[in-house]
């Protein structure tokens, strides 16, 4: 919702140049409360969806598609380097294709945010590539290296991780490219033979601080800020806590890339519990991921200056290298020691700006390079740097899985080739397919889950079950489900009681269904949990004017107007709640009276209401109270701005219509008057409206047809009802005004005036006995009315006059 819909950046009215400085919910990125989410290639690629086909899903979702496609194309070329043409590039490329780890990424619009990274991470990394393969030999090897530098930016511009590919070209510069092992660096730098491996590395690195630290500038130069229930580990005290969380939360991801099967579309608040002892049975599961990962390393890493070359193999100790690859190394061509650790560029054939006839990468260096690809552009998510808003996400995992699926597919080429047997080798492929099968049914499984919210949010009760209620509680209430809806709040607030959010939604259902005690009683715990929670006061405020609480009312509005937007996530919707806030005071001073201090309060409104904020009420309320105090040109100024703000504006066409009687400028009057009925046809307030208008012009019948229409189209609203009856009774349409006094009666039988009215309608009518008993009964509810009481005196003149009986005054 905030990403897009209600995202003002994606607007055509706001300047495309905005994007550039906000975060990727339209925040200013400088501003407290910012996310520091800067994004803005992927929210320009939402402004493009949204131009073109507004709020429909479907644009949203085939872009994210194409994007996930053009991925899975790149990521199978880079295997292809890795593993070459055959079918060990074919598995790698379907295991991404089909991880299900990607359907939050994929599924999820706002995942695009990962996808396209992903896409131009891969962009920068096989620019690289090519600039390696061009190095020494062409001009072009320069155009590859700025291609790489720009992809690389854009990357990160999709989304903060993409930088990392500058660390991942360095890898593959050094590894890959070089065919290097650890200590063939380690002994190349003690010689000082590495002079333009470093100068590349360098640039690499030059570039990478370089984005980085236009990235904080540009950011204000602060972190974000995260709430308790995003990150509850970074907002623990102890550091055992902190520690023992962080260290287990890498080894959550990994079994979610190994063993996909529990997903969620949510894993904040209390979905991983905090590891805070030693004893806890997690640890085990994150000593055995860095076991495994430095046993991964040490058998990349490991080497040893006695290998020596015989026979175009690698010979290793004695022993020969079975990497599964059958290659003359480019090493035993060298004549220095230079040329004997590094392969020479002449041995590359370059043709159509493709390298062909490669040697392979050693196995030890793809496990190198899948590692780092694995671990490097899952840093950030780590926490070890600067604490991030979420325990657990399954979108950042995108570009990591890049590196699970090279060593998967690694781990069976290496199996298979060691399987001597055509039946073994054979086992080894039918699990490989196997595995890829088994993830693309989960992929389906998964997709079914984001079909819509009520599936997926029901899909992760199981994880995060407080989140996942009141998420579903919210499409539960869209869908008219008001009772499950309102259990759904319930069972969110019984796994986390504290939640505001969940607190204020419960607290809104109660209001719409007239519970107005118990939802001041949410709203007030709301507030407490979240004293900054404009919308709770804004509610709370309502409540008590329909309660006839007014000074509560207004010492709410102005407890509201008074809470600054800092440090808040959302400030858009915190400033359009203050400026409702400013605006149901300002119209509550004018109710009673204070025009003055009204417009006071609406100024105020106007200079803190948001961009996307809709003003034309507010507007059209500063037009009212400058009408009051007779300052026409003010008031017609405020009007025609409400027109402006919204041309279809139906209060501002009646109010202006008023005006414009009023200053004597009929006709003009009149086409606002028959303009409003044309925008609403079926709104009975316009007719009325209209029909006092026809009244004062003494058009007494078409007057009169108004009001009848009016009641008619809302019977039910006493004030139409009731107006319509005076109408009627001023053209002198009494049995029809008759029969509206008591349609009016009816709808509130314990208002003294309507009553009134009635017994005196009666009595113009002749029916004195019925007045009679009206009048009564308006006495009881309002014993000291004098005109009540002096119509029932005339009444009973009358009726003494005639020789009929009066009624005695009942005790009121």
């Amino acid at each position: 919702s905030r990403a897009i819909k209600a995202n003002p950046d994606l607007l055509p009215e706001t300047p495309w140049t905005n994007i550039f400085y906000n975060d990727f919910w339209g925040t200013l990125l400088t501003h407290s409360g910012s996310h520091k989410s800067y994004r803005p290639l992927c929210t320009f690629s939402f402004r493009f969806n949204c131009a073109f086909g507004g709020m429909d899903p479907w644009g949203y979702h085939f872009v994210n598609v194409l994007l996930h496609s053009a991925v899975t194309g790149l990521f199978t070329n880079l295997s292809r380097v890795l593993f070459g043409d055959g079918y060990w590039t074919f598995i790698a490329g379907l295991l991404f294709a089909t991880h299900p780890i990607h359907t939050e990424a994929v599924a999820g619009v706002v995942g695009r945010a990962d996808v396209g990274a992903g896409l131009f991470f891969l962009l920068s990394l096989m620019c690289y590539i090519r600039h390696c393969g061009c190095r020494g030999r062409s001009l072009w090897t320069w155009a590859w290296l700025f291609g790489s530098f720009m992809c690389a930016a854009c990357s990160m511009l999709w989304k903060e991780q993409g930088v990392t590919v500058l660390a991942i070209s360095a890898v593959y510069d050094v590894f890959v490219d070089r065919r290097l092992r650890f200590y063939q660096l380690i002994s190349l730098i003690h010689k000082r033979q590495v002079t333009s491996l470093l100068i590349r590395v360098g640039l690499l690195t030059l570039w990478g601080a370089t984005l980085l630290g236009l990235r904080l500038y540009w950011m204000g130069n602060k972190p974000p800020s995260f709430s308790n229930s995003d990150n509850p580990a970074a907002d623990s005290d102890s550091l055992l806590t902190r520690t023992l969380t962080f260290h287990y939360l890498p080894a959550a991801n990994l079994w979610l890339l190994l063993c996909p099967d529990t997903m969620s579309f949510d894993w904040s608040m209390d979905a991983v519990p905090l590891i805070r002892t030693v004893s806890d049975w997690r640890n085990l599961h994150t000593l055995a991921l860095f076991v495994g990962l430095l046993l991964l390393c040490y058998i990349s890493l490991k080497g040893s200056p006695k290998d020596r070359v015989c026979n175009g193999k690698t010979v290793m100790n004695g022993k020969q290298n079975t990497n599964g690859h059958s290659y003359h190394s480019a090493m035993e061509h060298g004549n220095n020691e230079q040329d004997f650790y590094f392969v020479p560029r002449n041995d590359y054939i370059v043709k159509n700006d493709l390298i062909q006839g490669l040697p392979l990468p050693k196995a030890q260096n793809i496990v190198i390079f899948s590692l780092s690809l694995l671990i490097v552009p899952f840093l950030p998510a780590t926490n070890l740097f600067f604490y991030v808003g979420f325990v657990i996400a399954e979108r950042i995992l995108y570009i990591p899985s890049m590196g699970f699926c090279l060593l998967v597919t690694l781990g069976i080429r290496t199996l298979s080739l060691r399987m001597k047997k055509r039946v073994f080798k054979n086992l080894v492929l039918y699990a490989a397919a196997a595995l890829v099968i088994l993830y693309g049914s989960k992929t389906i499984l998964r997709n079914r889950d984001w079909h819509d919210e009520e599936m997926l949010y029901r899909s992760g009760i199981k994880v995060n079950p407080a989140k996942a209620w009141g998420n579903l509680g919210n499409v539960l209430k869209s869908q008219g489900k008001v009772l499950e809806a309102e259990k759904a709040y319930r069972n969110a607030l019984y796994y986390r009681s504290n939640m505001a959010d969940m607190l204020y939604n419960l607290g809104l259902l109660l209001q719409e269904n007239d519970q107005f005690s118990e939802a001041l009683h949410y709203y007030k715990l709301a507030i407490g949990s979240r004293p900054t929670l404009a919308s709770a006061y804004l509610n709370t405020g309502i409540i008590l004017m329909n309660l006839g609480r007014l000074e509560e009312a207004k010492r709410t509005f102005v407890i509201c107007a008074d809470i600054s937007d800092e440090n808040l996530k959302d400030p858009h919707t915190h400033r359009s709640s203050v400026t409702s806030c400013l605006y149901n005071l300002g119209k509550l001073l004018h109710e009673q009276g204070q025009h003055e201090d009204a417009l006071v309060v609406y100024k105020e409104a106007v200079q803190k209401m948001p961009k996307q904020f809709a003003p034309q009420s507010l507007y059209n309320m500063m037009g009212e109270a400058y009408m009051r105090l007779n300052k026409m040109t003010e008031a017609e100024h405020w009007y025609l701005e409400s027109l402006r703000s919204k041309p279809d504006h139906i209060p501002a066409h009646l109010t202006y219509g008023k005006l414009l009687a009023l200053s004597g400028r009929k006709e003009e009057a009149e086409k606002y008057f028959l303009r409003s009925i044309q925008l609403d046809p079926a709104k009975g307030n316009c007719y009325m409206h209209y029909g006092q208008f026809l009244l004062e012009e003494s058009r007494l019948v078409e007057a009169a047809q108004m009001a009848e229409r009016a009641a008619e189209l809302d019977s039910t609203e006493f004030d139409v009802v009731f107006n319509a009856a005076h109408m009627l009774r001023q053209a002198g349409l009494n049995n029809a005004a008759e029969k509206h006094y008591g349609l009016a009666a009816a709808l509130r039988a314990n208002y003294p005036v309507a009553l009134m009215n009635l017994g005196a309608i009666l009595h113009l009518n002749g029916k004195l006995h019925e007045a009679e008993d009206n009048y009564l009964r308006a006495l009881q509810l309002k014993p000291d009315d004098a005109i009540t009481q002096s119509n029932l005196r005339k009444l009973r003149n009358i009726m003494e006059k005639q020789g009929l009986k009066a009624q005695k005054k009942r005790d009121g």
